[in-house]
């Protein structure tokens, strides 16, 4: 009988460590304004359109690229904690709408938007769009959802 609880116990706590968590997915924004990307648009950059989640380190994350052009992308940015907690850059818990420029370098496409910890990168990387800050606090790797 020891075995067996022994086995159980085992096997549920390597599902728990080895099975994707869902994450709890915040209230929209009661502004959020979606606007699908013209057809012209190159697909590198039209890419970034849409909602994505995804989570580093103990912080989840939620992006949603509202509307997107060749200069520029409208955010909707959201993080379930203050982070870091009492740090110097604390960035507000809840969603903040960042405004995103849009380049190109190396023929590969990203946006780059400002908070009070610095400058985000996002970049799509087959079907993940990973964030990249300088002070390297955080470096999320988001999927898209529907």
């Amino acid at each position: 009988m020891k075995t067996f609880v022994l086995l159980a116990v085992s096997i549920v706590s390597v599902s728990i460590l080895f099975c994707p968590m869902a994450i709890a997915a915040p209230p929209m924004p009661d502004d959020l304004q979606i606007v699908q990307p013209d057809p012209s648009l190159p697909k590198e950059l039209s890419v970034f359109f849409g909602k994505w989640e995804g989570s580093a380190e103990r912080y989840d994350w939620f992006v949603i690229v509202g509307k997107i052009d060749e200069e520029k992308a409208r955010l909707y940015v959201w993080r379930n904690t203050d982070f870091p907690p009492g740090g110097a850059c604390a960035m507000p818990r809840g969603w903040i709408r960042p405004e995103a420029l849009v380049t190109k370098q190396g023929g590969k496409y990203k946006l780059s938007f400002r908070d009070t910890c610095g400058i985000y990168d996002l970049t799509v990387k087959g079907k993940y769009l990973d964030i990249y800050n300088l002070s390297n606090i955080s470096s999320p790797q988001l999927r898209r959802v529907p």
